[in-house]
């Protein structure tokens, strides 16, 4: 299975650097068939580096994330923030099946619970645990890496009311979500896009073809 891996943040923003941190981990261990993409946010030039992937994970960091993190699949949702340079997972989706004129790969998201996200902070205590949480669940991910071992793996967060605090050595995965079905190629890779015009769909700087 071809898969690329978004990871953004910005380290100098506390736990708000765990997604490029988790990718960082993910580059290193050379998994075959995987391109990471790290970036400080999504934005719709990432639309174009799905193309070619057969399953793309968004990797990220959260304020009201479940701790220690949450996995689930995400679809194309449109979102009125096309426009600016921010997007949310679901948005980079829908740029991308407005651009290419089909639906986008199956798609998944990692987003770990973060708690210090101030300029100039380190990793909290309670980010580092849950880094090395979320690494041991990704390693398992890779393991069995098709979209229907994913979906097995997928579970959605609890409501905000039903959210309670946890401390760390409380902390527990959320039950399991249901599946459905998919499936390995080429050699791991990172990178970066130049900008990618909304009304063309071309790489602004670069002609066609």
């Amino acid at each position: 299975m071809r898969l690329v891996v978004f990871g953004w943040g910005n380290e100098a923003r506390g736990d708000d650097g765990l997604g490029p941190l988790m990718l960082a981990r993910i580059a290193a261990a050379g998994w075959s068939g995987v391109t990471t993409v790290e970036d400080y946010q999504l934005q719709i030039e990432h639309a174009l580096d799905i193309e070619g992937a057969d399953c793309a994970l968004f990797v990220d960091a959260g304020r009201d994330t479940p701790a220690p993190f949450s996995f689930h699949a995400v679809a194309p949702r449109r979102d009125m923030t096309h426009t600016t340079h921010a997007l949310a997972p679901e948005a980079v989706l829908d740029v991308y099946a407005q651009v290419k004129g089909r639906a986008p790969p199956p798609a998944f998201a990692l987003c770990l619970r973060g708690e210090r996200f101030e300029l100039g902070e380190g990793l909290s205590r309670e980010g580092a645990q849950r880094l090395e949480a979320a690494w041991a669940f990704v390693q398992g991910l890779m393991a069995e890496r098709s979209i229907e071992a994913w979906e097995r793996a997928a579970f959605l967060p609890p409501s905000p009311t039903a959210f309670t605090r946890l401390d760390d050595s409380a902390e527990t995965r959320p039950a399991p979500h249901p599946a459905s079905p998919r499936e390995d190629a080429g050699r791991g890779e990172e990178r970066r896009r130049a900008p990618l015009s909304p009304q063309s769909g071309e790489r602004q700087g670069e002609g066609p073809g």
